[in-house]
């Protein structure tokens, strides 16, 4: 019988500690902080108001931070948030000035313990651009996430609110580490190097071309099934420090019959580099090649890239780059690759270690 009872007894204890461990552990993980994700404002689409209801246009960057984020309730759930507005413009008004400004809060702002990963609110014009520009001079690994939207905040069914609730469950999330500058749009993944808008107004215009999305963000749950092969972030030789402006480099854009015009005029008007937005494989009529190489000759880095949307310009297969003195893009399209040339320039103007640059970046 005394055996029973203490069997009994010793029953009662351990089901006793257990469910104090499980206590313990619970009271661990509520008291557990919430990551903390800051959201950098900078206007767009995702932040437009219509001066009607039903009507089409609408007026970019109208709506405060804490309005954007009120509109997408339980993200709060997901991380403890703060937010600042740098900037209120339509991303087609982009400036290097916003660009360094936001450059340089971001890596204020991760080089902190208490922050855990930035969301961008963006329009979507010039988010390609801004995104591969972060991706060479943000030093950090934390997640780095851009978000905009097609409709205004007004519009009878608005895209944002969801991008901008995914695009805080990716920044919050600790398995985007590492992935570089990221962007999340209708339920979609990107990598910043590798987007691209590819439609006026369909809310679906984002996509990666060359690579295909890195993963998926459905109503804050994260899927990885890719990532960025190119050098990006800490990896990146490319720095904001000492710097208060960035070369010109200018786009000239081939067609039938195009003349060197737009070449001399970007000479003229002080281009360190052109990129060619050339037909097919990032070429040109003999005329405005011939400019090129005379702007060439002149020391102006030229880089040849293609205005089909997708591909890659290979070294020396549609032109003699090697004589010629230019540089092929590979997969970069003309409004990334004047982004990385711009910051080559910073560098050196020597066209082999540029070429380098567009094959590791």
């Amino acid at each position: 019988m005394n055996s029973k009872r203490s069997f009994h007894s010793l029953g009662v204890t351990l089901i006793l500690i257990a469910a104090l461990a499980g206590g313990a552990a619970a009271q661990q993980a509520a008291a557990k902080p919430l990551p903390h994700i800051v959201i950098l404002a900078t206007g767009g689409t995702i932040a437009g108001v219509q001066p009607k209801e039903g009507d089409p246009g609408y007026k970019s960057g109208s709506l405060s931070i804490e309005t954007l984020i009120q509109a997408a309730p339980g993200m709060d759930k997901m991380a403890r948030l703060t937010g600042e507005q740098i900037a209120s413009i339509g991303s087609q008004d982009m400036n290097d000035a916003v660009w360094i400004k936001l450059a340089n809060r971001i890596n204020e702002l991760l080089a902190t313990p208490d922050v855990d990963g930035i969301v961008i609110t963006h329009g979507t014009d010039t988010l390609e651009e801004t995104g591969y520009f972060l991706d060479l001079v943000v030093n950090s690994d934390k997640p780095v996430v851009l978000v905009g939207s097609m409709r205004p905040a007004t519009s009878t069914s608005p895209d944002g609110p969801l991008n901008l609730y995914n695009g805080v469950a990716v920044a919050a999330d600790p398995a985007a580490k590492g992935l570089g500058t990221l962007v999340v749009a209708n339920d979609d993944l990107h990598a910043a190097r590798y987007i691209q808008k590819t439609n006026t107004t369909d809310v679906q215009t984002f996509i990666s071309p060359n690579r295909g999305a890195i993963g998926e963000a459905y109503y804050g749950k994260n899927r990885y099934f890719s990532y960025s092969t190119q050098r990006h972030n800490t990896k990146s030789e490319f720095s904001l420090d000492g710097l208060t402006a960035l070369p010109r480099v200018d786009i000239v854009y081939a067609h039938e019959n195009v003349d060197g015009a737009l070449v001399d005029a970007a000479v003229a008007a002080g281009a360190k580099g052109i990129v060619l937005a050339g037909v097919g494989d990032g070429n040109a009529t003999k005329t405005m090649v011939d400019a090129l190489a005379a702007a060439a000759k002149k020391g102006v880095v030229v880089v040849r890239s293609s205005r089909v949307g997708s591909g890659i310009v290979r070294r020396n297969i549609e032109l003699n780059d090697d004589a010629l003195g230019f540089v092929a893009a590979m997969d970069l399209n003309p409004q990334k690759a004047r982004v990385l040339l711009r910051f080559a320039l910073t560098k050196t103007t020597d066209i082999k270690q540029i070429q380098k640059y567009f094959e590791e970046y």
